[in-house]
This record gives C-alpha cells, structure tokens and sequence, in this order.
C-alpha cells in the first residue's frame, strides 16, 4: 500500500515541478539529492517499524487498548522532544493530558490488563513518536510532498522484501483483498499520510500529535454515522476531552514569552550627527 500511495501522488509532484525541470542544473543539486535520500530513509524506515508494530500487536490485543495505546504518541511526542532540546509549552502539556484521558474514554470499557500485544503496540508507539519528529527534524529543509512520496518508497519496498521473506503471499491472497490494499494504498497513504507531513511543515510536531490523536474521535463519529453504532456518555465525554486538547494546546497564554524589545538605532554622539541623523529620518 505505502507502494501504491507513491505512485498515486507522482504524478502530482511531476506536475507541480514541471517548470523546475526546465532550469539547469546547479551545484546544491547534489546535496538537496543527498538530504532528500537521507530523509527518506530515515522518515520511511520509522514508518515502517512504526506500523509494523501496530499492525502486529493489534492482532493480539483488544481494538480498545490498540487505539488507546496507539495514541499515546501523543505522550511520546513531547518527551522524547525534551531529549532533543525541544520546548513544549505549558498550554501544550495540558492539551496532552487532555488528549490522554479523552482517549482513554474513547477506548476502554473493560479492565486494563497489560498483554504481550498491549507491549508491542506500544513499541509502535515509540516508532511513531520518533516518525513525527523525524518529519519535524527534516521538512523545514525539503518539499514536503516530495518527503512524503520518498518515505513511502522506502516503506513500501522494505515492507514489500519483508512479506516476500515471512508471509510468502499467494496471488488469491492479494485478489482477495485488492480492493482493500487499493483503498489503504491511494486514499489512506497516498492522501491522510501525505497530508499529514503537508500539515507538519508548520506546526509544533506535538501539537501534530495532539490533532492526530482525534483520529479516534472520527472513528467514532463516523462509526455512529455510517454503522448505527450508539453512542455512550462516557464516548461523547471523551470526544469532548479531545476537541478541548486540540484548543487548548493552541493557547498562547500560558508560559509565553514576554515580547521583544524593539531594536531603536543608538543615539547620535554630537550635534553633526544629530543633524545628519534627521535627514535620514526625513
């Protein structure tokens, strides 16, 4: 699928740099080629373990738990910032929180009992933490979509060795499932991954993070929409948490920084200066 999102999304990079094309080639080609390459290995190796792990543990582990404990890269995201000199805001940490416990009421409705899959999902977890600031580290330097299509690339063809090698898949296997691996390839990569580094590009990777971790309220939303699955008290709370973690987060008032001086031109000495000083003015 990460194969297929690439090519879905080609050839919307070939058209948007159609002109680029025509120019001639200068001597930073090399090196955007260079950081391009190292970007896209590092990005789509992390989102491949990342996914990897996920997909792994859900298969023995409840759905609840899964999304809880796939979420908490909400909580990732912040600290393993803080190990990279990454400042998060008082505002921020308490839209985490927020996030946190929206979540939880979103997922759990039995007991918490931790498992062997509840573990490795949360190793997927960490993947995914380390993904999101990795996109953060490079995408103030390369194309975003460019990053993207890359990442996927890379993650497609190491997913694709690795099923060669474990699953050994058969060709009923694939078209059995073609059209789920059509619509997980071009609309879920190939559009809410791409437009997840898109949107990365401005923001504060956790605050990425925190308006990722709604996705469990759409899941919801779209399950009583589309399933005619009721919703609780406890589920309408928690998609209330949720919606108030993303506000919250984009707070600017707490722990902001006092404004900048402005930066006046020092005084003039003398009173030829002075006068000089006043033409300039004028």
């Amino acid at each position: 699928r990460f194969l297929l999102g690439a090519i879905a999304r080609l050839p919307l990079l070939l058209f948007l740099n159609r002109d680029k094309s025509k120019k001639p080639d200068n001597p930073s080609k090399k090196t955007d080629q260079k950081m391009y390459l190292k970007a896209g290995l590092l990005c789509g190796g992390l989102l491949f373990m990342a996914v990897s792990f996920q997909q792994y543990g859900m298969q023995t582990t409840e759905s609840g738990k899964a999304g809880f404990l796939s979420s908490m890269y909400v909580v990732m995201v912040p600290l393993l910032g803080f190990f990279i000199s990454k400042r998060v805001r008082k505002a921020v940490w308490l839209g985490v929180l927020l996030a946190v416990a929206g979540v939880y009421l979103l997922s759990f409705t039995n007991q918490l009992r931790i498992e062997r899959g509840d573990l490795i999902v949360l190793m997927g977890t960490v993947f995914w933490a380390a993904h999101i600031l990795m996109l953060d580290r490079f995408l103030p330097e390369v194309d975003g979509l460019s990053l993207a299509i890359m990442q996927f690339l890379v993650a497609g063809i190491i997913a694709l060795g690795a099923a060669l090698i474990i699953d050994k898949p058969e060709l009923t296997q694939i078209r059995d499932g073609l059209w789920t691996i059509l619509y997980s390839g071009i609309v879920v990569v190939g559009g809410g991954y791409t437009l997840q580094v898109l949107g990365q590009k401005s923001i504060h990777p956790t605050i990425a993070a925190i308006v990722m971790s709604t996705e469990s309220v759409f899941a919801v939303f779209f399950g009583w929409i589309l399933l005619g699955e009721n919703l609780s008290g406890r589920e309408l709370a928690g998609c209330a948490l949720m919606f108030v973690a993303v506000l919250v987060a984009q707070l600017p008032v707490f722990g902001s920084k006092s404004p900048r001086k402005p930066n006046y031109p020092s005084l003039p000495a003398d009173i030829n200066e002075i006068e000089s000083f006043q033409q300039t003015r004028d």
